[in-house]
């Protein structure tokens, strides 16, 4: 089809839709080759330029099999799959056949074996992880992490090539926008968004139809709509997936907002390390312009809506709305006072409406399928789906989408597999850095806003990491407390001191310096952040101290009057030790930085205390598991355990 469209009216875009899929419709074989991050770096885009090649060289055999490429067959490079684990990732339509663990040099046997003689190599197979098995799967959707998701946000990732509007309108792309500007007025298209009951994914899970509809009432000649880009939670890559795989569907959640709100300008605001998002939301830019989507007399209607991208400087205090907001305007990024709403002054201080990507991305398929259809997903005050990153000790790392009401136990035991090697679940961090972590008596919890609240973590923008017996919660609460001070404007006393107290006190108590004494005054800083910081940054970045406070008391304890880490991660209160049953295999010694090992050839070895600093690295490589980790007088968290996970 042409790549060079421009629609002149609604009625040209819905009969060019027909045609794309008409013409898709001889299409009966289609590769895909995920290139989202993990399968770039691992050789994604290489693995598809073979896969090219290979099928350019085998042109006439493919046309003898009726497999003519461009008409029959087609292989495209898409965004991420999701099963970040198994990457790279290559995927058969419409036989859903999934190939993991793809390497280059296997392009040529994938063409010349699968495509042209129906050959499944059963070496590229994905291998269960489940404990009740490890067969070799040959469709994608038998495997358990795809089985159990329902996607909206991600249901074109994966899909559609990004950089292919084609592609996007053969799956039903700007339909939605078409019956928006067609059917609906701007206030029924509120309305339909409001009875959705759509919150915003971005962590403060408001309502979205009631933010649109605040906006729209105030007095003002112009409203500005932003889409929020700016993912900054460690391990967090929902947005960045979406973006870098769907571009279109995140600017048509735009252009229905717009409408909505009869908004002439916005702005998609992208944190720098996002490269490639920021390359395809501006391909998509480009050709919507091209195609009268975007700029001017949109679709022949009056309607105008201009589009355009702001890189952020990295800054995660400027995820915060009106941080944001004064971050675009070419100011120092920091947050106002609360009780100046940016749906009134946002913007140069106008109305401003500002939703994230994974928000904006659902608004169409609202639209299209209709509010009750979404409301019916999840429970009543959470309705719909929400993406999380799956990261940390779990087998299936990736990118999911569950139906909101998911519990916790089953997005990590039955779609991520459980924890890696069997070891014992210790706890979930939900909500990036300012989430709470809560232990393995919630993992029947409920996944929503109000429930993980209420256990005293957060939704946040949908980062999940999990962690194993060998993750010390005291120096995790250091870690994210040290992340925040990092990322703290500095702009209030509470934030920008509290979180430098909360540190040193938390350092000491890993020192083995801690005192009974310390936890009290951490709660009261803690909640000093809470009521008194000036924006979410500071009132929720003590949440990942509270809950392991909460949740991890006895930990906290060892520490302080034992002097001793359970999980063997306190280098001051930890220390390694060869034991007898040491078979003198030179591996640690060799490995040693600062040769601290010593000992003969099949003889016992020994470590040198003085010198050791405690880097793990003997542990790590010693084949025979005769490295012990000693705190506090006791052999702790070795290696080999018989568990069985909850």
């Amino acid at each position: 089809m042409s790549a060079a469209l421009s629609f002149k009216n609604p009625e040209a875009l819905l009969a060019y839709a027909e045609k794309v899929k008409k013409y898709r419709q001889q299409r009966t074989m289609e590769i895909r080759v995920c290139a989202g991050p993990g399968c770039i770096a691992r050789g994604g885009r290489e693995i598809f330029s073979a896969i090219k090649a290979t099928i350019e060289k085998n042109k006439k055999e493919l046309k003898k099999k009726n497999l003519e490429v461009g008409v029959k067959f087609e292989a495209k490079c898409t965004g991420c799959h999701g099963l970040c684990e198994a990457g790279p990732v290559v995927t058969f339509e419409p036989s859903k056949l999934f190939y993991s663990k793809v390497k280059i040099k296997d392009a040529e046997e994938i063409v010349e074996k699968t495509v042209l003689n129906d050959e499944i190599i059963k070496r590229l197979l994905f291998k269960s992880c489940d404990s009740r098995g490890g067969d070799l799967i040959k469709k994608y959707t038998d495997i358990r992490f795809y089985a159990l998701q329902t996607k909206v946000a991600l249901r074109n990732v994966g899909v559609v090539d990004p950089s292919n509007l084609d592609d996007f309108i053969a799956e039903d792309g700007f339909k939605a926008f078409v019956k928006a500007l067609t059917e609906m007025s701007p206030d029924d298209v509120i309305e339909e968004i409001e009875k959705s009951g759509l919150r915003g994914r971005g962590g403060a899970g408001f309502s979205t139809g009631k933010k649109w509809r605040s906006a729209k009432r105030v007095k003002q000649d112009r409203v500005w709509i932003i889409c929020n880009g700016d993912e900054g939670d460690p391990g967090a890559f929902m947005d960045r997936a979406i973006m870098e795989g769907d571009p279109y569907s995140v600017i048509e959640g735009l252009l229905i907002g717009a409408y909505a709100l009869g908004a002439t300008d916005g702005f998609i605001y992208v944190r720098h390390e996002y490269p490639l998002a920021v390359k395809h939301l501006q391909m998509a830019i480009n050709t919507l312009e091209k195609a009268g989507l975007l700029g001017k007399n949109i679709l022949g209607t009056g309607m105008t809506f201009n589009l355009k991208i702001s890189r952020g400087g990295g800054a995660f205090v400027c995820g915060e709305s009106s941080a944001l907001m004064r971050s675009l305007e070419g100011k120092v990024g920091e947050p106002r006072a609360k009780y100046i709403r940016s749906v009134e002054k946002g913007l140069l201080d106008q109305p401003t409406v500002l939703n994230n990507v994974e928000t904006f991305t659902c608004v169409p398929a609202i639209i299209d399928k209709g509010s009750s259809w979404f409301a019916s997903i999840g429970p009543k005050s959470s309705t719909g789906t929400k993406a999380f990153s799956l990261v940390g000790k779990v087998k299936n790392t990736g990118l999911v989408e569950v139906p909101m009401g998911r519990t916790l136990r089953e997005i990590i035991f039955d779609i991520g597999g459980g924890i890696i090697d069997d070891r014992p679940f210790k706890a979930v961090q939900t909500g990036g850095p300012s989430g709470g972590c809560l232990p393995v008596d919630k993992l029947d919890l409920p996944v929503d806003f109000d429930t993980l609240s209420r256990a005293g973590a957060m939704m946040g923008s949908g980062g999940m990491i999990v962690m194993d017996d060998r993750t010390c919660m005291v120096d995790i609460a250091d870690y994210f407390i040290r992340f925040l001070i990092g990322e703290s404007c500095g702009k209030c006393v509470p934030c920008r001191e509290g979180l430098r107290q909360v540190h040193e006190l938390l350092d000491r108590i890993i020192r083995g310096d801690g005192e009974l004494d310390d936890l009290k005054k951490i709660d009261r800083l803690c909640h000093t952040m809470e009521v008194a910081s000036l924006c979410a940054l500071g009132k929720s970045a003590p949440y990942p101290v509270t809950s392991t406070i909460k949740y991890f008391r006895d930990e906290y304890m060892a520490h302080i009057e034992e002097k001793k880490c359970p999980a063997g991660v306190c280098k001051s209160l930890v220390k390694y030790d060869i034991n007898k049953d040491c078979i003198g295999c030179l591996i640690c010694k060799k490995q040693c930085p600062v040769d601290a090992i010593s000992g003969e050839n099949k003889k016992l070895h020994v470590i040198d205390q003085d010198k050791c600093i405690v880097c793990g690295i003997c542990y790590e490589v010693c084949p025979v598991d005769t490295v012990d980790i000693i705190s506090g007088g006791e052999i702790v968290n070795r290696r080999e355990l018989e568990v069985v996970n909850p």
